[in-house]
């Protein structure tokens, strides 16, 4: 689970992690109002999505009036904004985030994620603030300064001088940027959060560090510990589909491609996923139906799956363990009269029960039900059944 920027500064003033002031606004007038409870003469109005270059895209704008603000928040409100991280398609901007000015000396970058190698997770940090850290890591990784910190240890003074030296401080601004950077520790761990990005982190005219960015996510396991964090979520930043499905208990990601896939079993799903790709097609959606699948959920992942135009095929790809083959083929069959599938659907089930099951798709007789011998058999059939091909 993602949150906004001003949402992510909230939790950071809890635990003392320096930012500007600010305020979100969800109109030109409110937008205006917040500037001139902020005072000064220059404020920045940002755009609040979940997605980042959003400077690249127009989505954060300095104004050096209340009227400006105004204005500045009535032109982003509303619009669809394209960044590298949305896609073609963008994301509706539905509220502003007005903050003060900052007096700049200095950009830099400090991020927190959890590095699955080595089971910790990792500080980051950089002198290229305010660029695309992925373009760094591609262009001038010796620039990106790691710490890995074990918990059982938590973070230590030492971890925050390596990255300091690395980030070429002077003497004075070790110790701040110390307690910047510890503080920050404390809130992806009591936060649960997987993430945490701040591009850039700024040194001010007067040696202070602030946050003047913040990008944080969630672990989703861990939400139940943080009612708070939950009541953050955004539900128009994420895609509807994926939320129906999860309301079934079904783990549905949409992808690009025009081969539908509805397997059991994260594993068996990305295998799933490559195998399509080896044999040349293009998976459209991840869907895992989970272990205790009834006719009920697999009827409704046919539904979540064909709400995608793009489907051409679907490849049911289903190993009986705890849920049983044959369960599988009668939601196959309960879809077919409740959803109009329209395309070719080609089944390969194996384990529990699955010669039942092969009985009851073979005795329902519907045309666009394709067998398939073995996962290799049932891959190819999916992906010529998606180009037209299949004979």
């Amino acid at each position: 689970m993602n949150i906004h920027e001003y949402q992510a500064k909230e939790i950071f003033r809890q635990y003392g992690v320096p930012v500007p002031r600010g305020e979100v606004a969800f109109s030109g007038p409110e937008a205006k109002e917040i500037a001139r409870k902020l005072g000064g003469n220059l404020w920045v109005v940002k755009a609040q999505i979940h997605a980042g270059g959003r400077g690249k895209a127009g989505g954060v704008k300095l104004a050096r009036s209340p009227e400006e603000v105004e204005k500045i928040a009535e032109e982003m409100l509303g619009m669809t904004l394209v960044t590298h991280q949305t896609g073609p398609e963008g994301k509706k901007v539905e509220k502003v985030y007005v903050e003060e000015g900052a007096d700049i000396q200095k950009e830099y970058y400090l991020g927190m994620v959890l590095d699955r190698s080595s089971e910790m997770p990792v500080m980051m940090a950089s002198t290229e603030g305010g660029m695309e850290i992925e373009e760094v890591a591609a262009k001038n990784p010796e620039k990106i300064i790691k710490v890995a910190i074990d918990p059982t240890i938590g973070f230590q003074g030492f971890h925050g001088r390596k990255l300091a030296f690395g980030l070429g401080l002077a003497k004075e601004e070790i110790r701040p940027f110390i307690q910047f950077a510890e503080a920050l520790y404390k809130v992806y761990m009591d936060k649960d959060a997987n993430l945490i990005e701040i591009n850039p982190l700024i040194k001010t005219g007067d040696g202070k560090f602030l946050a003047l960015d913040a990008k944080m996510g969630f672990d989703d396991n861990a939400i139940f510990r943080h009612p708070d964090i939950h009541e953050m979520r955004d539900l128009s930043e994420e895609d509807p589909v994926e939320h129906e499905a999860e309301k079934y208990g079904l783990s549905y990601v949409n992808l690009d491609g025009n081969v539908g896939c509805m397997v059991n079993g994260a594993g068996l799903a990305m295998a799933t996923m490559d195998i399509i790709k080896y044999e040349g097609g293009e998976p459209a959606n991840f869907l895992d139906v989970g272990g205790g699948a009834s006719a009920e959920t697999v009827a409704k992942g046919f539904e979540l799956i064909l709400q995608d135009e793009n489907v051409k095929s679907i490849f049911v790809n289903i190993f009986g363990g705890i849920v049983r083959c044959d369960r599988i083929a009668n939601g196959i069959l309960q879809a077919t009269k409740e959803v109009e599938v329209n395309v070719p659907v080609i089944v390969r089930l194996d384990g529990t029960n699955a010669e039942e099951a092969a009985e009851i798709l073979k005795n329902a007789n519907i045309p666009n039900i394709i067998p398939a011998t073995d996962l290799a058999d049932g891959a190819k059939k999916a992906v010529a059944a998606a180009k037209g091909e299949l004979r």
